[in-house]
């Protein structure tokens, strides 16, 4: 790999380490341009972090760049192909309506894509536009970079722009382009492509390519392929307590939208969770609650088991023996799990050290918080601040003999009051990206071209436990009159 690109004007410093890649892996395209490219968001943080020239890049040929007109010294686009069970069926993929244009070698000497989403018509279309709406691109900004905020792993994204071009969905809307950055784009369904279809060698070529670019610690190992599966079961894990201990609801788990990385990707009808409840389901295409909030955790093991399965022939030549490797590190997985969301639901109640008691205290507060339809992010920034007269809860006695129980597990710590309030503090964010709050921003900037409201919230959004008073108005759920919340993929 090389790292001794000539830097550009606009600061792009590429490599194209994918395209080395036996070729089944993706396919070389041509841009698709569009009638009049406009930037409407751009992450100047994000920018600097990637070592990019903000300033260049806001002009009229940066983004030309970032709406896929012109690409820069250095780039190869390609589309990516993978394959995915998608709600449990397996199909062959790719990217139908993403173009990877290379890897951005940073300051810091991180390696992370950078891919258009929204750029047009590839040989993985299968009959799309490959084209994008404003709506749905300007959500995953929203999302992506709050997720950021939250200190949860997740691709990032730089800079939404317009096309000058309709796309017609459920209701004609803008046409958009995000620039989205990950550390990779390898997916369980990349793993999944080349089990089924290429071979041995290219499974092989792949899964060493992934070590050196994701775990280059455990590269050189004996029983690296076994290690390998071992760090995504536990990625995945940690990064899904992640999810759950804010209420984030992905809407689409499929084995295509799981990076091998450990960050979020593809978010699609994504949204938070308000009242809290398991079962809660916001996208419309999941009638039968697959991807519910209280699945996700099943549904990542799940996901992982079909990793597991594309390792086999990896793991040793018997396949008695491999299978019998994958299941040591499959049956992992529920135990980091729960023991990663159980230090975090500790942290949002201020405790510091584990005792056995503390997952039945937690359970029995989320069980009252169900029962009581309490919202699941201001019950705890109630408690965080010793405000419980603010939460349903409140007045009734399992409540108060729960909050028994709590202050008393509290005063067993050794750590000061003051420590574990500050605690809660980092724990509990005073602000998620609320639904109708979302709606609002991209109703504004859909219908009206108005982006002073989507600003307004992506400056709450990204110091969520800044706990300030600027940040209350957007702490409040939905009018009860406004009914189920629906999102939709965007596709």
């Amino acid at each position: 790999m090389s790292y001794n690109k000539e830097l550009t004007e606009t600061g792009w410093n590429l490599d194209n380490s994918y395209s080395e890649l036996p070729e089944p892996f993706f396919t070389q395209v041509n841009l698709n341009p569009v009638v009049s490219p406009t930037l409407i968001m751009f992450n100047d943080s994000l920018a600097t972090d990637l070592g990019l020239n903000s300033g260049a890049l806001q002009k009229e040929e940066g983004v030309a760049i970032l709406a896929g007109n012109q690409i820069p010294e250095g780039a190869l686009p390609l589309a990516q192909a993978y394959a995915g069970h998608q709600f449990g069926n397996f199909t062959m993929l790719g990217d139908g309506r993403a173009m990877l244009f290379g890897e951005q070698i940073t300051p810091q000497n991180k390696r992370v894509d950078i891919q258009l989403k929204g750029s047009g018509r590839t040989p993985y279309s299968r009959g799309g536009d490959g084209r994008a709406g404003l709506g749905p691109m300007l959500r995953e900004y929203i999302i992506s970079e709050a997720m950021h905020a939250l200190g949860i792993p997740t691709n990032r994204s730089l800079a939404v722009v317009t096309t000058g071009e309709p796309v017609f969905r459920e209701t004609e809307q803008p046409g958009a382009v995000l620039t989205r950055v990950a550390s990779s784009h390898l997916r369980v369904g990349t793993f999944e492509f080349a089990a089924r279809g290429t071979g041995f060698e290219d499974l092989k070529t792949l899964a060493d390519y992934a070590l050196n670019r994701h775990f280059s610690n455990i590269a050189e190992e004996e029983n690296k392929y076994q290690h390998f599966l071992q760090e995504v079961v536990k990625r995945q894990a940690k990064l899904i307590a992640k999810w759950q201990s804010v209420g984030f609801i992905h809407g689409v788990m499929n084995t295509d939208n799981m990076a091998i990385s450990g960050e979020t990707i593809d978010y699609g009808p994504c949204a938070f969770m308000n009242k809290y409840d398991p079962a809660t389901v916001f996208s419309s295409i999941d009638v039968q609650g697959r991807y519910a909030y209280g699945n996700q955790p099943y549904i990542a093991g799940w996901n992982l088991a079909r990793f597991a399965e594309t390792l086999l022939p990896l793991l040793h030549e018997d396949q008695e023996e491999a299978i019998k490797l994958a299941q040591e590190e499959m049956s992992q997985f529920s135990q980091l799990y729960q023991s990663y969301w159980a230090d975090a639901m500790r942290a949002k109640l201020g405790l510091f050290d584990k005792e056995t008691e503390d997952e039945s205290l937690i359970e029995d507060l989320l069980s009252l918080m169900k029962k009581h339809e309490a919202d699941y992010t201001n019950t705890f920034r109630a408690l965080t601040f010793d405000k419980a007269e603010e939460t349903v809860l409140f007045g009734t006695a399992e409540f108060e003999h729960w909050q028994t129980r709590w202050q008393t597990r509290r005063a067993r710590q050794e750590k000061s009051t003051e420590s574990s309030n500050q605690l809660m503090k980092e724990s509990n964010p005073a602000v998620i990206p609320r639904n109708h709050r979302v709606e609002e921003a991209l109703e504004a900037a859909v219908e009206r071209g108005d982006y002073r409201v989507m600003k307004q919230l992506m400056d709450v959004l990204s110091h969520p436990y800044a706990h300030s008073a600027e940040q209350t108005e957007f702490c409040s759920p939905p009018p009860e009159s406004e009914g189920p919340y629906r999102t939709f993929c965007g596709t």
